[in-house]
């Protein structure tokens, strides 16, 4: 990202004076909080808004935002995304869209390892992987890798884990977004047990 802002011929560089830099990837709370200071220097507006929701909710346009800027930005920041999204939150000020991203990525990381485990121990135990799907997805267990994203191949036909595992959102993303978590986590002084045995 930095490069994509600083580098010559790059964002900064190109962009004319008062444009707003929605930046929906997910990268350090504290980069991105440098970024909008940096733009503001030269007369630009950037945002960290990074998104939820994964493919299923880009393909349908219904991804949640969360922003990190000032109010008025967070209101400007809706038009340029809400043709992607349906959910929009202000965090706070700059860099809060990123640590709400990393915290909900670091439960989804968990939890998702938290399934993936458990399903498989069902089955070697003897469970049917889908009659046990059905009981977690209405059970206290359930959570979105439970009822929406499986990893069980053959319990949703339109995931990753029945498509040979292609599309979605890579191990290889939520690992670099986990140990970003991790990284902001130990700046805070902040307990991260399960984040750890997880990675």
């Amino acid at each position: 990202m930095e490069e994509a802002l600083k580098s010559e011929g790059g964002i900064f560089a190109s962009a004319k004076k008062g444009t707003l830099i929605c930046d929906v990837s997910t990268i350090n709370p504290k980069g991105a909080a440098q970024f909008n200071a940096d733009a503001k220097e030269i007369g630009l507006t950037y945002l960290d808004t990074p998104m939820s929701g994964g493919v299923t909710g880009a393909v349908k346009g219904t991804l949640t935002f969360m922003v990190g800027g000032t109010a008025e930005e967070f209101e400007l920041s809706k038009e340029v995304l809400k043709g992607m999204g349906a959910n929009f939150f202000h965090c706070g000020g700059p860099g809060t869209g990123e640590i709400a991203k990393l915290t909900n990525n670091l439960i989804l990381g968990i939890s998702m390892v938290a399934t993936a485990e458990g399903m498989a121990i069902g089955e070697k135990l003897g469970m049917d992987p889908v009659i046990m799907q059905k009981i977690l997805a209405v059970s206290t267990a359930r959570n979105w890798c439970i009822d929406t994203y499986n990893p069980r191949p053959g319990i949703f036909p339109n995931v990753p884990s029945s498509n040979n595992y292609e599309g979605g959102f890579g191990v290889s993303l939520i690992k670099k977004d986990m140990v970003l978590a991790l990284d902001a986590a130990r700046s805070a002084d902040a307990s991260s047990d399960m984040l750890e045995k997880a990675l």
